[in-house]
């Protein structure tokens, strides 16, 4: 059996399970897969492999790799490491992203370019799939087309093998009929080159031969049809024949168990980074009631943690999924009277899946409604491999016909539309499919870990000893997938629940004790890749560019620096321009007085507001509508402070902009 080493690097999930998608595949295939997570660097060395690397990496926060790469990444990025010192690796590389954000599939590229500097040279072209457009649009083909490149690269290998033992056999041969000419020196060094530099090499034909077609989607395009929907299809579709993917193996054999009544809080949620409970100590709405959009500011008070931040840095808060939803699901898998009970997992003993291992992010002996509650994304967008596996729990035959539809090639187009695109979840699936009835082993298997949400701190310790403070809207949606409802996020909407308290006016929130309504808490870790932090010349120019809730890192700038220009009256501080945007001046204009406040003592030198929804009236208000344009009426003095006084510009939010930059600007983006 031919072996590759097979690693990736997730942070969702989603690399993870294409990964085990390939190591299953490859038995058929001829292949053994050596599985690991990337983290696992005691069970694999790159310096030493042999055999054919593939990874699959996904990208996080503001295009960094995700937290299990941390270690790999910090160690292949090493200056003392010799440009040749994996010049013996050969490896494809699939890397999953989102073009929505700045750096697209930046996780992969990373690792991609560094591998390359350090001498690995590619046996199968890079493909990069975009979560915007579909993932399966790029890693259905790029999985099929690795099977032949792997094949090529033993067939290559072996032959290269097969000539160096010819030449070998040949010039043993000479040694034993003659004494050792000089010419033959010549062609001993240079079979020893080859044997031993075989593996830094590759053929100049080997060359652009496996690109990925990245406008190849593997499945017709299905027009859009009036009737079609979640639980019906129309033709072509209802009449094709279907390709659809091998049920994924079981593997977790769950136990239910009744357990005595036992305290169970957040802290039992597993985490890389240590997590503090904290309580809040404000909330304010900062919009109108009639603004489209509510956003609110939270103030947590951090004084009595070890917890630490610098302005811009970015923080994790852990939030559960919504009780109604939870409850929901519970009721509609039959677990309501046993959502007390306390789980225990298991590999099963007769798995046919590989490298099978326990979920790390579902503690053992916690009850069932604390883990869908706080460990499993249950909001997650189901991905194929688990409606795949719903087929087999559904006995309506018309009903298991659409779900394998849903999951197969020809098919794509449809789940794009009604699954994706709709952001359906499993409880979606289910109350539309009645007969599906799946087992909680199922949603063990395939519900990713519920991940923590990333805000910016909005705030200066310098200005707010002890206080840590964020803003974020609270996003709601409308659902069509079986009825048309209004959800909102995940956690923006169980933090405007917690702090609704504190937004009445009737009711003090408060740490101490004495009277007063206890203050709501919430647990926070902090986020170890913070970069987006004012430069450390504070002469240099800042551009910050901040679009709604963009501007909250702005605000802890602004609020550092004017700490810093009292204490240090004779410094030299650089020009600090904003660009912000909202809809319009009298709902949802962010800190509103106090950006007026810095601008008028001149911490803040330059405040450009655009408003996209008001016209203009007055010289206050903007000549144009978005922060995009404004900075294109400003770009001489934009160009300026990059090109020539060495300015940082900094982004944070959804916002277009291009071609800002020359060789001695620096661009920090953050996208939330």
């Amino acid at each position: 059996m031919r072996r590759f080493l097979l690693l990736y690097a997730t942070q969702k999930g989603q690399a993870k399970a294409i990964a085990e998608e390939i190591s299953e595949k490859a038995f058929a295939h001829g292949f053994s897969a050596d599985l690991h997570c990337i983290s696992e660097s005691d069970k694999y060395d790159l310096k030493t492999e042999t055999a054919p690397l593939v990874v699959v990496v996904s990208t996080t926060g503001t295009g960094d790799p995700p937290d299990t790469a941390r270690k790999f990444v910090k160690a292949i990025q090493d200056k003392a490491l010799p440009g040749d010192f994996l010049a013996h690796l050969r490896y494809g590389l699939l890397g999953l992203g989102d073009s929505e954000y700045t750096y697209f599939c930046n996780g992969g590229k990373i690792i991609d370019k560094r591998l390359q500097e350090l001498g690995a040279r590619h046996f199968y072209d890079t493909g990069h799939a975009d979560d915007c457009v579909g993932l399966e649009l790029v890693v259905e083909p790029w999985v099929d087309g690795l099977w032949a490149a792997l094949t090529k690269h033993f067939t290559s290998s072996r032959g290269k093998a097969e000539r160096i033992g010819a030449l070998r056999v040949a010039l043993d041969a000479s040694r034993r009929m003659d004494p050792l000419k000089p010419e033959l020196l010549h062609i001993e060094s240079q079979v020893e080159l080859l044997r031993l530099g075989d593996l830094r090499r590759r053929d100049p034909e080997e060359r652009g031969q496996n690109a990925v077609d990245g406008g190849r989607s593997g499945a017709p395009v299905v027009e859009s049809e009036s009737e079609s929907s979640l639980t019906r299809s129309e033709p072509p579709l209802s009449q094709a024949a279907l390709s659809t993917p091998a049920a994924p193996p079981e593997y977790l054999h769950v136990r239910l168990q009744e357990c005595p009544g036992q305290e169970e809080s957040q802290a039992s949620v597993t985490s890389v980074d240590p997590i503090f409970q904290v309580p809040i100590s404000k909330a304010v709405q900062l919009t109108t009631n009639d603004a489209i959009k509510t956003t609110l500011l939270v103030e947590l008070d951090i004084s009595k943690t070890d917890f630490s931040y610098q302005p811009g840095d970015a923080f994790n808060v852990i939030c559960p999924n919504s009780d109604s939803e939870v409850q929901n699901l519970l009721q509609r898998l039959q677990l309501t009277d046993r959502r007390e009970h306390c789980v225990h997992l298991k590999i099963k003993e007769d798995t046919k899946k590989k490298g099978a291992a326990l979920p790390p992010h579902v503690p053992d002996g916690r009850s069932l409604q604390f883990i869908l509650t706080w460990c499993l994304e249950i909001r997650a967008v189901p991905k194929k491999a688990l409606l795949r596996a719903l087929v087999d729990h559904t006995s309506d035959g018309r009903e298991k016909r659409r779900l394998q539809e849903l999951c197969s090639r020809e098919g794509a187009a449809d789940y794009n539309r009604f699954v994706r695109d709709e952001r359906a979840s499993l409880l979606d699936l289910l109350l539309a499919f009645p007969s599906c009835q799946p087992p909680l082993r199922l949603l063990l298997e395939h519900l990713p870990k519920l991940q923590p949400r990333p805000y910016s701190c909005a705030s200066s310790n310098l200005s707010h000893p002890g206080k840590l403070r964020f803003i974020f809207n609270i996003v709601e949606f409308l659902s069509h997938t079986t009825k048309e409802v209004l959800r909102k996020g995940v956690c923006t909407g169980w933090l405007a629940a917690v702090v609704a308290s504190a937004l009445r006016p009737d009711v003090r929130v408060s740490c101490a004790e004495g009277g007063k309504a206890p203050a709501p808490e919430i647990s926070i870790s902090p986020r170890t890749t913070n970069f987006f932090h004012l430069p450390s010349d504070s002469s240099a120019p800042v551009i910050m560019v901040g679009p709604g809730t963009g501007i909250a890192p702005f605000i802890g700038f602004l609020q550092h620096r004017e700490k810093l220009q009292e204490q240090h009256p004779d410094g030299h501080f650089g020009a600090m321009w904003l660009f912000f945007g909202c809809r319009h001046k009298d709902r949802d204009y962010l800190f509103r007085e106090e950006l007026r406040r810095f601008h008028q003592c001149g911490v803040l030198t330059h405040l450009k507001v655009s408003f996209s929804r008001d016209a203009p009236v007055g010289e206050e208000d903007a000549p144009v509508k978005y922060v995009q344009d404004n900075i294109r009426l400003h770009s001489e003095h934009v160009a300026r402070l990059l090109l020539h006084e060495r300015g940082c510009i900094y982004v944070c939010g959804y916002v277009a902009v291009t071609h800002m930059l020359g060789r001695r600007g620096q661009l920090m983006v953050f996208t939330e």
